[in-house]
């Protein structure tokens, strides 16, 4: 079979992704349920926006009645995270040609993560190796969000606290970029950032603590990539 090895590889680095897109999407369904949605709007969502973080919120926003375009500035604010991922990313979908539009789609905090802090060989194909790694990972989501929402449809469930299964994976994922990276001045950074503007912003932090993080990041651009030689 062509592209096996890119296959092989993808699926074997997509497995922790798996064990938390499958919960998180079983409870993504399960809430979507809750809230009277039809199953079929979960698949849709998962299909097509794809955006965990923002699946959740986007339940409690349309529970709420909120306008479009207060759920357009949420939205932004939510993901703009990612437009930083998508700058880094730029040297390494370069040349993906037909691919990129689905591989940007895909492009999630996790898929991102595994992207970057596994190495893989340089013999692989690149571009069929990333593009089959998203596809795993958003089939993983997709089949949790639809066996979440057709068991929440057949199954009473409560569904209180199902949504922090999110935030676990995320500090997971922390843990593993750590672990490859070696150095923890980007991790310590990126705490105090965040309880800054905690401090100065309350429940609109996020694009503040991303905006600190970087500035903070270029400034010790030298001392942290000598960090991180030193510690490889």
């Amino acid at each position: 079979m062509k592209y096996r090895q890119e296959i092989n590889t993808a699926f074997k680095n997509s497995i922790p992704v798996m064990m938390g897109y499958l919960v998180l999407g079983f409870a993504f369904g399960l809430l979507m349920v809750s809230y009277q949605y039809a199953w079929y709007w979960t698949a849709l969502m998962s299909i097509f926006i794809y955006a965990g973080a923002l699946q959740f919120a986007a339940v409690g926003f349309f529970s709420a009645k909120l306008g479009l375009i207060d759920i357009a500035i949420a939205s932004f604010f939510i993901n703009i995270r990612q437009s930083f991922y998508g700058l880094s990313m730029l040297k390494k979908y370069a040349h993906t040609k037909w691919a990129k539009p689905y591989l940007i789609h895909t492009l999630t905090d996790e898929t991102y993560a595994v992207l970057t802090s596994i190495k893989t060989d340089p013999k692989l194909s690149q571009k069929h190796y990333a593009l089959f790694l998203s596809a795993f990972n958003q089939s993983y989501w997709v089949i949790g969000s639809i066996a979440g929402a057709l068991f929440g449809a057949a199954v009473h469930f409560d569904t209180r606290g199902v949504a922090f299964s999110l935030t676990a994976l995320f500090v997971v994922l922390t843990i593993e970029q750590y672990k490859a990276q070696h150095n923890a001045t980007p991790f310590i950074i990126g705490a105090i950032a965040s309880v800054t503007a905690l401090m100065l912003l309350g429940s609109n932090m996020l694009l503040g603590a991303i905006l600190l993080s970087l500035a903070i990041l270029f400034g010790l651009r030298s001392q942290i990539e000598r960090g991180a030689q030193h510690g490889a």
